[in-house]
Parts: structure tokens; sequence; C-alpha cells
């Protein structure tokens, strides 16, 4: 018969690491007595960051007294205290490899579900003095799981432990945390796990987009299948191209088109992706990273790019006054997912300033294919003057069945003609939509200033709009993910505040950093945040991806292999190093 060992509970406390503070809950320690269990948590418990931990059904993490033993024996240590892995329930029985997703116990007086294995987080590693746990607990398969209450009630050290129903499906914990972190999943294995309706709502979520993901690679050889999600870029690092033609669009926009310099053809870009450019003003200047969209119907022959002049920007003050046609640049393949997706619902394509370039590639991709989708155009600029590819948008919607096209002037000038040059003055937001009767359903398209996405974002979910029909691109550093981390005032990417290293040289495109690696820095990962470059990253061990970055050019060496490897182009920044120069898509 299984049985409660130990009630462990702790309250969030701020804890000093690598230079920051961190608040988290994952002491906890032993009570006497009897404790009550409640939805969210045992009395005198609490978690630091809900968003990767409790709520509801993650309200009681259990950990099992033969997981203890297996690591004081592979860590080699003796030093183990009930609470040690942040468990609330220590338990004897119930092994990840039997404990089955929707099981329901009762112990004492309460009555348990099991809803999930452990979140990896490094926050364990943190606990253990041992950074490799993340990884290690899936790896040897020993995570533990979270209970949901489904009945209150006092429960206490000794309690027996009795199943009173299985869950259907009957897939234990051990095998649905492979199924999320480990390689070898298969379809029908997702499909199993999405039937169990005790399955937490984060990892129902994964799984879905695991299962989108199954179901498009079984198809892609198939006659008419949709294009894989992102496939990988067509080169790595960076290749010549000439500058065929140069014309300015407006006042502040410079348009390039570009050929090879080779002879060999270039790859048809997915509409609205971007490259990067390696621009170099002077020869004994520091080369210039500059990410740009390719704009115009997708072609092997040349590409075309439009480059907005900003006050100080040295990048678009080179290309406007000193690159010439017939100059020749270097760019990297065409990346990034923010691209057009196959389908026959409405399409609302939405955009401020230069933000109108990669959404102008989607409207010439749905005019060369005469669709009879939908299509709203709707674009911001201060003015007429700024109104770059004016003209060429409105001949391509034109051409389009059932194009809709609204433009607002911010500023406009005495000579732009209301109702001519543009529909209406002021910026481009919610609001807009509803006055011109635009669908909730369709499938929008943002780009354009910080400040204007994330505006529009929340008016438009506040109209109704649901997040999954929401696409957008954003040219600067993405916002980061540094879960548990209190909040320190943000800081523009700099330079480390300490020497400068003396390693390969390794650049951060987004955020227009370069510097020299610091061999004595742990990963990449490290680097960027000594510059406060933004990142995202939650285990750090190489299990969750979600520090997965593009590697534009270049090569990284793994000090910890990951459990699955990147997309090919990828990396993943928590446990590489750089084996040269590398350009990062940060």
């Amino acid at each position: 018969m299984a049985r409660l060992l130990s009630v462990n509970v702790g309250l969030p406390r701020d804890i000093p690491w690598q230079g920051k503070t961190v608040h988290t809950g994952i002491w906890k320690t032993p009570v006497q007595g009897r404790r009550m269990a409640r939805r969210l948590n045992i009395d005198g418990d609490g978690q630091g960051d809900l968003q990767g931990h409790g709520g509801e059904r993650r309200a009681v993490f259990v950990y099992q007294i033969d997981s203890y033993r297996y690591w004081q024996a592979e860590l080699r240590r003796n030093d183990f205290v009930y609470g040690q892995f942040g468990e609330n329930f220590t338990i004897d029985g119930l092994p990840d490899a039997e404990a089955c997703i929707g099981d329901r116990y009762r112990i004492g007086g309460a009555l348990f579900e099991v809803t999930q294995p452990r979140v990896t987080c490094y926050r364990l590693g943190l606990r253990m003095n041992e950074p490799r746990m993340p990884a290690l607990v899936v790896t040897h398969h020993r995570p533990g799981f979270y209970f949901r209450v489904i009945e209150e009630g006092e429960v206490e050290a000794g309690d027996e432990i009795v199943k009173v129903l299985a869950g259907p499906e009957h897939m234990s914990v051990a095998e649905i945390d492979a199924l999320l972190y480990l390689p070898g999943r298969d379809r029908n294995g997702l499909e199993r796990a999405l039937r169990i309706p005790a399955l937490s709502a984060g990892w129902r979520s994964s799984f879905e987009t695991l299962l989108e993901q199954e179901r498009k690679s079984a198809t892609a050889d198939s006659p008419g299948s949709p294009p894989a999600a992102q496939p990988a870029p067509a080169w790595a690092g960076f290749r010549p191209l000439r500058v065929k033609d140069k014309r300015r669009e407006s006042t502040n926009v410079t348009s390039l088109m570009l050929e090879p310099s080779d002879g060999v053809k270039l790859v048809a870009a997915a509409p609205g992706q971007f490259i990067v450019l390696r621009l170099k003003p002077a020869p004994e200047a520091p080369a210039l990273l500059r990410s740009y969209s390719l704009l115009g119907e997708p072609s092997e022959e040349r590409w075309r790019l439009g480059v907005k002049r900003e006050p100080n920007g040295a990048a678009g003050a080179y290309v406007e006054g000193g690159l010439k046609a017939g100059d020749v640049i270097d760019a990297s393949a065409p990346r990034g997912a923010f691209t057009l997706k196959p389908g026959d619902g409405p399409v609302a394509l939405l955009s401020a300033g230069i933000g109108i370039t990669p959404v102008l590639a989607m409207l010439h991709a749905l005019a060369a294919g005469a669709s009879r989708r939908e299509v709203w155009w709707i674009h911001g600029a201060r003015n007429g003057a700024e109104n770059a590819f004016a003209a060429e948008a409105q001949a391509l919607l034109k051409s389009l069945p059932r194009g809709h096209s609204h433009i607002r002037y911010s500023a406009p000038s005495p000579t732009d003609r209301p109702a001519i040059d543009f529909d209406g003055p002021g910026r481009v937001d919610a609001h807009v939509l509803k006055e011109l009767g635009a669908p909730r359903e369709a499938a929008f398209y943002l780009c354009g200033p910080t400040s204007f996405m994330s505006a529009l974002t929340a008016d438009l979910i506040s109209w109704g709009v649901s997040a999954d029909r929401l696409h957008s691109e954003n040219f600067g550093s993405g916002p980061a993910l540094t879960p548990g981390v209190v909040a320190a005032p943000p800081r523009p990417a700099h330079l480390p505040d300490r020497p400068a290293g003396s390693g390969p040289m390794v650049s951060f495109a987004r955020s227009n950093l370069a510097l020299h690696w610091d061999t004595a820095l742990q990963s990449l990962l490290e680097l960027a945040e000594a510059c406060d470059v933004p990142v995202r990253w939650a285990c750090r061990t190489g299990v969750c991806h979600n520090c997965e970055t593009g590697l534009i050019s270049g090569t990284v060496d793994y000090f910890v292999d990951p459990l699955t490897p990147p997309e090919e182009g990828n990396l993943l920044i928590c446990c590489s190093r750089p084996r040269g120069d590398v350009v990062l898509d940060l």
C-alpha cells in the first residue's frame, strides 16, 4: 500500500542567483500534524511563479522516496531532507511509470487526481545545487507529478494512499513526460493523451501543437498539402548579392532590388519572411547587421526590400547615401514564421510605417494568385510624404475582387487630400476595423512599431478576436521570458560591465550589438544576459527549447547535449558556446 511519508510546505522567498533575484517557493520543509489540502494549496504553502507552477491543476506536487534513493546513488549525496525536490507530498509508492494521468487517490480526508508531470525548471537545479537537474529528471524518467484537489480535506504523514479510480487511456506520468520532451513520439500517443480530461491545459496545448506538426509532416508529400510551417534556411551564413536597382519610395524609405552576384538562383521566400544584411559602410568600420522584410512577389531571380532611414541610423543613412547600384552586399537566407498562411477565409493586413513591407509581400502573393479571399488592407502613416509604396498597394488591391482599403494619416500635411490620398486622420486601431465592418474571424497580420502592435493586439483581443488568429512581426528584440526572476529596471542592450573577452565575435543582430566571446562565461545565454539582450528560457539545460534562437551565421558546440535538437538553422543558447564567429537572431 502506498503511503504519505511527509507533508512539506513553504512560502515564496527571494533568493540571490547569478547577480539576479529569484522569487521562488521551491524550498519546502516538513510539517507535523494534519494539514488542510485546499483547491490551490496545502495550508501554509505557496508558489512564486503561478505561470509555471500552481493553480488548481498544479495544487500539490508529489515526489517518491524511491526517487530520493535513486538520486542519492546517482549524485553520490546523502544530504537530502523531505521537501528536497520542492514537493508537497513525499510518498512511498506510486512510481512515475505506474501512476497515470487521471488516476484518483484518497489520502486522509481529501481526494486527489493526477494531472501532469513536473514542469522542467531551472529552479529545481537551484534548489538542488545541481544545474543539470531539469534535464536529469527527464532523461532518467523520474519527474514526479502534480495532484489536483477534487475534494478538500485534511492530510497527515502516515496516511495511506488508496486508488479509487483509474484514469482513461492508462498513460503513465513517465509516458506523458517522454511524449513531450523526448524524441520518438508518435501520433497515436499524442491523440491518446488529448483524450484524457484530467490533463492540464498547458500540456494539452503543447500536445495539440505537436499533433498538428505530426499531421503536417505526414501529409507533406501529398498532392495539395500545405507547406511546412517554417522550412530550414536555404543556406547557412551569408552570400554576396548585387544591388540591381535602388529607388526612393518616400522621404525616408529607399527600396533595393538585389540579385545573385554569382549567377546561382535565390530561393523564393515565403510572403512575410525577412533577411539579414551585412553592410560595410567603410572597409575599416565594423559591419552593420540589420533585418529587413522582403517585399514583392516571391522570386528566385531577385529580391526587393525597403529600408527606412531612422534619425541617427547608421544603416539607413548608408543605404540612402552610400550604397549604389552595382555594389555587392552580403545577405542571409530568408527566415521567419510571420508568413501568409494558406486558406480561403478573410485576411486583414494591418501595418504602420515601415511595417508595411512584410504585409505588402503578402498582398503581392494574394494578387499574383488571383485570390478570391476577402482582403482588408489597413495602413497608417504620418503623412503622404512618408506613405511608402502607396500607389503599388492600391494597384494590387484593385486586382483583387474582394479587396478593401483604408489609410490613416496621424499628421496629414496641408497638401494631403482627404478621401483621395487618405481616408481619415488618426492612427490605426480596432475602432477603425469596427467602423469598416471588418470580420472578427479574419486572420490578422500586424507589423509596425512595438507600441502600435502591442496596443492593436490588446484592442483586437478585447474586441473578441481569438489569439490564434493574430500574427505579428517584431524586428526589434522580442519579449523576454525569465521565469521567477524579479524584474529590474530595463536597460538597452550594451557591452558587458566586465572586461572584454578575446574569443570569437558574437553578434546579436536584432540588438545591433557585437562583442568578443568571454571564455569565463558558461553559455551564449549568459553572454546575452550580461549584455541585457532580451532572452527567453526556462530550464537552462537543453530541455524546454524556450531559448531556441535563429543561428544566422557560424557554428556552435553544445556542452550539454539537448534532449532533442533544435530546428535546422537554429540553436539553443542555454547550453551552447561559439565555435567561431556567430551571428544570432537576438
